[in-house]
């Protein structure tokens, strides 16, 4: 599996296969969230298919945000979440940054599970009045 930096397109025809996603994203709806700040995009990869995404951002100078990933129903439980994770925590450290913070959802467990296994603390909740939508924000040292 190679991860590598990758394009909004890529990251985009990747979203338009996880139907978890309720909200599809486009191209400029991604832009839009990114402009002005650094930012990293990263894609998974084996023999030239498309696996999943991770996006991240700047906040400050200690705090890269995990915005956005997913990965591609054909590619669930193989690996590339945590590969993708590692590279974009790897990069966050040389680059300076202290901590990275995420924030995921109830509805999705397997995310909640890799973060905690992963050395994320939880630090904060948005409850929200579906409880399955409540978001959880997460913080990682480095």
């Amino acid at each position: 599996m190679l991860v590598r930096e990758g394009t909004l397109e890529e990251v985009v025809s990747i979203v338009e296969l996880i139907e978890e996603f309720a909200h599809k994203e486009t191209i400029a709806s991604l832009q839009a969230r990114l402009n002005g700040h650094k930012h990293l995009i990263l894609v998974a990869e084996k023999a030239g298919v498309l696996l999943g995404f991770k996006i991240g951002y700047q906040i400050d100078e200690a705090n890269f945000y995990s915005w956005f990933g997913g990965v591609s129903p054909v590619a669930r439980k193989q690996g590339v979440a945590q590969v993708l994770m590692e590279y974009q925590e790897r990069w966050a450290k040389q680059q300076g940054y202290q901590h990275i913070t995420v924030k995921s959802r109830n509805q999705f467990p397997s995310m909640l599970r890799l973060l905690i296994k992963n050395g994320y603390f939880i630090y904060d909740c948005e409850p929200k009045p579906l409880v399955i939508e409540t978001r959880i924000k997460f913080i990682k040292y480095l």
